[in-house]
């Protein structure tokens, strides 16, 4: 697997703007979280799950894991692509371990897909190092253009 083409010169910008976009998205008042995006095809959430976001049993909802989960993958792909937002067409989950307070990881990783469709997959990390939960996305180029996003702010 070959990681598509990003311009060098812009990858860095790049990469703190899909960052920038990431914390002005509302839905991340909800999911206080943050991203980064190391290298081209990798995407790291950190968030710390608490009582908030339990069910009835005491553990994580599954909202969490799908949304972090989403999240990372998501990030790592568009992370490849500089001038359209990607947009999820389907994602697979597998829990398998329930999620208590502490510090999670999202390690989303892109795996193939390099012109329309992307595919990628990510992972939770909980605070023991163990992997709580897995899941794998296909996401395609949408006509959203990244440029015209509030928060997308490549240069600053």
């Amino acid at each position: 697997m070959t990681l598509p083409e990003v311009e060098a010169s812009g990858e860095a910008a790049h990469f703190r703007a899909l960052e920038s976009l990431y914390a002005a998205a509302p839905i991340n008042r909800l999911f206080e979280s943050t991203l980064e995006i190391p290298a081209p095809g990798v995407a790291r959430i950190h968030f710390t799950i608490d009582d908030r976001y339990y069910h009835a049993a005491g553990a994580a909802h599954g909202t969490s894991y799908f949304k972090m989960l989403d999240d990372a993958a998501f990030y790592a792909a568009n992370s490849l692509v500089t001038d359209r937002f990607l947009l999820t067409t389907a994602f697979n989950l597998l829990l398998t371990k329930p999620l208590k307070q502490g510090p999670v990881i999202a390690e989303g990783r892109w795996v193939s897909g390099q012109r329309r469709v992307f595919v990628a997959e990510a992972r939770l990390i909980d605070a023991t190092g163990e992997e709580a939960a897995r899941g794998t996305g296909t996401f395609m180029r949408s006509r959203i253009p990244l440029a015209g996003l509030p928060g997308y702010r490549p240069g600053e």
